[in-house]
């Protein structure tokens, strides 16, 4: 396109992008938005309750400064993207396909999977809180379905299980779905570390800028993954949780 402006012509070259294109190259606006608040560490499921393990390691000198911290949340995201991470991709294609049978199968290998009393009651309870939340304010069946079954003790209702759900009804897509968890486990985590220790805002967020910058190379690594991949070596953490368990002093459940 040419534009005169009387003293001089400039010319502007513009490129017409199809509705076609730009929906293959954007997200929609509802779903970064459905992103938003589902991914959200003030969603009203108990995640504030938590800290994933950081009070027993602050006791125990094991996270004392803004470093510590940040291998301490750096590591807890890569468990959960092998355990949690795969959990919630298998439970997505699950719900997506209507597969309740997998669900379930899902549902028990992720409880199952947490060796220590207080990642299961995380994680159940958590659980269980989304899925009331889903099954309230989601148009879906198969949310208010999965809740029934928690109720009556078909299922342990696991908290990536009912996010995978969620998300599945909200066609929200595997990766981002991944991503909101992922965003999840740091949240809580430095969240809980702003109660706990002596950090700033500013070191937080430094820190989650780069915890962020993880989730895209751990989702194409367990993209394809199945539930019999899903593992997560990580003993300190369950030290930590049993330590937890009798501690006298405890600001979060777990």
């Amino acid at each position: 396109m040419v534009i005169s402006t009387g003293r001089s012509i400039i010319t502007m070259t513009m490129r017409t992008a199809t509705i076609t294109e730009f929906s293959s190259s954007y997200r929609s606006l509802p779903g970064l938005l459905h992103l938003l608040q589902f991914g959200d560490s003030a969603l009203p499921i108990g995640g504030f309750s938590f800290s994933n393990g950081l009070e027993s390691a602050i006791q125990q000198n094991l996270v004392h400064d803004k470093e510590t911290l940040r291998e301490f949340t750096l590591t807890a995201m890569n468990q959960a993207a092998t355990s949690d991470g795969i959990a919630l991709l298998t439970a997505h294609r699950a719900a997506r396909a209507d597969d309740r049978g997998a669900l379930q199968v899902i549902d028990k290998a992720v409880f199952e999977r947490k060796l220590n009393e207080e990642t299961r009651l995380m994680t159940v309870r958590m659980g269980r809180k989304l899925c009331e939340l889903s099954a309230s304010i989601i148009d879906d069946r198969l949310n208010r379905d999965w809740l029934e079954c928690i109720k009556t003790a078909e299922t342990p209702g696991t908290h990536p299980v009912s996010l995978g759900l969620a998300f599945a009804a909200l066609d929200v897509d595997g990766r981002d779905a991944f991503g909101a968890q992922q965003y999840g486990v740091a949240t809580t985590i430095l969240g809980a570390a702003l109660r706990l220790m002596r950090v700033s805002f500013m070191d937080t967020q430094k820190i989650l800028l780069e915890a962020t910058s993880t989730v895209a190379p751990a989702y194409e690594e367990i993209a394809d993954a199945g539930i019999e991949d899903m593992a997560s070596f990580a003993p300190m953490v369950d030290i930590l949780a049993a330590v937890h368990v009798k501690g006298h002093v405890r600001m979060f459940m777990n």
